[in-house]
């Protein structure tokens, strides 16, 4: 399996996890700008994810996007977060960035996680993920889990 899937099937996976409590700077930072975002704006945030992905050479042949898409994606997640940050949670930025040099990194993976729900929430996007189900060997995994 290439290193770009590994990447994307550790990224679903952590949009699975439980919620996380606000105990770090860096955590309530994180909470802070989920909290601010409406509905509208958490897939405006999947549509940049889903864009951003798009971009890797292996998977752009599959993209209708075009460079004004894109552009227009960025420039509203670029506003997006000016305003989360300095608007909405300031005090939050400058703590956690006092107490770790990573702070914003850990709180946009927080919020990342929130844009990658709001695509897995979706029941065709869910059915997609399980359509390979019917080309597996369920004979073949179960005799090995089995042993």
């Amino acid at each position: 399996m290439n290193k770009f899937l590994k990447t994307i099937i550790v990224f679903l996976a952590l949009t699975f996890t439980t919620s996380v409590l606000a105990a770090t700077p860096s955590e309530r930072l994180g909470t802070c700008m989920i909290d601010t975002l409406n509905g509208k704006e958490r897939k405006n945030l999947a549509k940049w994810i889903f864009l951003a992905i798009s971009a890797h050479p292996e998977i752009n042949i599959y993209s209708k996007a075009t460079a004004e898409n894109i552009d227009d994606s960025d420039k509203f997640v670029g506003k997006l977060i000016t305003r989360m940050l300095t608007v909405d949670c300031p005090n939050e930025l400058t703590l956690a960035n006092k107490s770790d040099p990573l702070a914003i990194n850990k709180a946009f993976e927080l919020v990342g996680r929130v844009a990658m729900q709001e695509l897995m929430s979706n029941q065709d996007t869910m059915q997609a993920l399980t359509n390979y189900a019917k080309y597996t060997d369920q004979e073949k995994i179960n005799a090995l889990l089995s042993k």
